[in-house]
């Protein structure tokens, strides 16, 4: 299968200045794509805190850097907001991740896994139900890179904003 990219425009948000006018922009939106990436541990009882949440639109993905700035009370009141769906792919470990770093209550979340089962889906990975649905693949290759690094890599940040947007991207196939 040919592989498949995000084609928009990817912003990366590391100042908390950054994040308010990132909410605002997102704030505008009915539905977003949600994703994190954390720092992987290849040691035993060591964890690292959840470093990026992407955030995407059909054509812009914002990438926090939560290593950097935080969860600030704007990124917060958007994950709080009833009126925006947020979708995502196994969002019981994101709030898990990100509740570590601030408490918040999450809404309109919708996950990925549970819907599609809906259209008969049984695959549980964002790889495969996009594969099944658009006959593409999302790559994996830079899943277990640094996320606290000083600065993203370009490939780090097209995975990131890909699969934000891939969730996205199938909820609304789905819907038509």
């Amino acid at each position: 299968m040919p592989n498949v990219l995000f084609q928009g425009r990817i912003i990366v948000i590391d100042t908390l200045p950054d994040a308010e006018k990132a909410v605002k922009a997102l704030s505008s939106e009915n539905i977003l794509g949600i994703d994190t990436e954390t720092r992987p541990s290849f040691k035993k009882g060591v964890h690292y805190n959840v470093s990026l949440l992407q955030i995407s639109t059909s054509d812009t993905c914002f990438l926090f850097r939560l290593n950097r700035i935080g969860m600030p009370a704007s990124v917060i009141s958007l994950l709080e907001n009833s009126e925006i769906k947020k979708i995502g792919l196994s969002l019981h470990d994101d709030y898990q991740a990100l509740t570590k770093r601030k408490r918040f209550t999450p809404q309109a979340f919708l996950d990925l896994q549970k819907y599609v089962a809906d259209f008969g889906i049984e695959e549980k990975s964002l790889q495969k139900i996009f594969a099944i649905i658009f006959g593409q693949r999302i790559s994996k290759s830079q899943q277990l890179t640094n996320w606290d690094a000083d600065v993203l890599t370009d490939k780090q940040k097209l995975y990131a904003a890909t699969d934000a947007w891939a969730c996205l991207s199938i909820y609304n196939h789905l819907q038509q």
